[in-house]
Parts: C-alpha cells; sequence; structure tokens
C-alpha cells in the first residue's frame, strides 16, 4: 500500500532530509514512524501526502507512483490519504458535524449521502451524540476523535498520524491507539509518527526509525534484548 524505493529528499538550501530510506506497509498494516526532531518524519508524511516529491528514488501508494503524478491528479491522490494532526486543526465556528462533512463538501458528495457518512464516521470514534456541539465543548481527546473522524469520513485506504497523541494523557492516548487498530482491523494502513516511545512500545507494532534522514529500523520487530546499539542511542536521544 505505502513503498518507498530509495528515496531521497534534498532541499534547495542542500539540506538533505531524507536518505535512500526503503521499506513498505501492506494493506491493513498499523506501523509507527520515529525519530529524533529533525530527523525526517515530517518529511516522510509530506512525500506520501504530496506536499513534497522526491529528489531520488520511488514513492508508491496504492499502487501509484507518486514522482511525476500530474498537478490535477494531486487531490484525487490527497482523497485516498486520511491525515490526523496534533492540533486536529477544527473549526471553531463550525459544528462537529460540519467539521467532519468538510471532506466531502470537498470532493462534490451529494448532500443526501453525507449525512449518512459523517454519522457513521461519527458513530466509529463515539461521538454520534455530539455532532450539533461545538468543538469548543469538547475535551482535547473527543476534539482528537473528531479529527480523526474528518479523516476517515471518505474511507480512505491509507491513514496517516502526525503526533496525534502529543496533547493527550496516557490513558486517552491508549484510547486513540485502539480506534486506530480498529481501522487496520479493516484494511487501512495506517503510519503514526510519534515521539513517545512508551506508548510506542506498549502497543508493539512495526516501528520505523529514524536518525539524521536515515532509516536505521523497519523490518521485524527485533527479539527482546536483541536491539541494535545504535537503535538504542536513537531511542534514548528524543
Amino acid at each position: 500500500m505505502i513503498e518507498f524505493q530509495q528515496v531521497s529528499k534534498r532541499y534547495d538550501d542542500d539540506h538533505t532530509a531524507l536518505r535512500q530510506i526503503n521499506f513498505s506497509l501492506d494493506r491493513g498494516e498499523m506501523a509507527f514512524l520515529t525519530g529524533h526532531s529533525g530527523a525526517g518524519k515530517s518529511t516522510l508524511l509530506k512525500l506520501i501526502m504530496l506536499m513534497e516529491r522526491p529528489s531520488a528514488g520511488h514513492v508508491i501508494v496504492g499502487g501509484q507512483l507518486l514522482n511525476k503524478m500530474p498537478r490535477r491528479q494531486v487531490p484525487y491522490i490527497r482523497r485516498h490519504v486520511g491525515v490526523v494532526f496534533q492540533n486536529h486543526h477544527l473549526l471553531f465556528d463550525r459544528t462537529v458535524f460540519d467539521n467532519v462533512a468538510m471532506p466531502l463538501e470537498v470532493m462534490g458528495t451529494p448532500s443526501r449521502d453525507i449525512g449518512r457518512r459523517v454519522r457513521a464516521a461519527l458513530d466509529k470514534v463515539g461521538l454520534l451524540t455530539k455532532e450539533r456541539m461545538n468543538p469548543m465543548q469538547l475535551s482535547g481527546g473527543e476534539q482528537q476523535r473528531v479529527g480523526i473522524a474528518r479523516a476517515v469520513v471518505n474511507k480512505p485506504p491509507v491513514l496517516l498520524a502526525d503526533e496525534p497523541t502529543g496533547n493527550l494523557d496516557p490513558a486517552l492516548s491508549a484510547d486513540i491507539m485502539q480506534l486506530f487498530q480498529q481501522f487496520s482491523q479493516v484494511g487501512v494502513t495506517v503510519l503514526i509518527a510519534s515521539h513517545d516511545i512508551a506508548l510506542i512500545n506498549d502497543m508493539n507494532r512495526r516501528t520505523l526509525v529514524l536518525d539524521n534522514g536515515r532509516l536505521m529500523r523497519g523490518g521485524d520487530l527485533p527479539a527482546a534484548g536483541q536491539k541494535q546499539e545504535r537503535e538504542q542511542e536513537v531511542l534514548r536521544g528524543q
């Protein structure tokens, strides 16, 4: 579903954000992306969202090669990638329902279908009874759930999350992770960028570890006590 083949990203100021990255995520796989600040996590996510293009290598999402994707096709690709942000990016002058409906409205979804799909998404995240509330009336965890509902309302096959639990306490973070697991169980490929090493370890999922633009780990989970010394240094340095 997501594949990076020898992907590098170099910016005009000669800063190399990613260096020869190779990995693939299968349909329905849930994985974490971690690394120190500036390791390249945001750049990697932006390549999947087509907010950036690679300087070298191939980025493939859903069988589509993104490198030379015509600009007119970018919106189509983005519809197939849901994104959850740390700070929600909700509109506080609109209701919960209206926030979740935004992607469908942009896509031109018939109004008769919007209500059904929005309520299905809100039901999935446990907020069906709060559709007419203003997001400001909700807790931080509930606001994040609204953001998740908005990201999945058009049923994208790929879901990206950028530090989705950064502002939440451990109990709420665990609840959000359970939601992501539920989406992966129905075939959605989920990639979560996070600095929360304790949370990542608790989830026991595949972890892609970046260090100065290089992928230090991204294969099968190593057996206990067999992690490479440099991987430990990367994790301890966050």
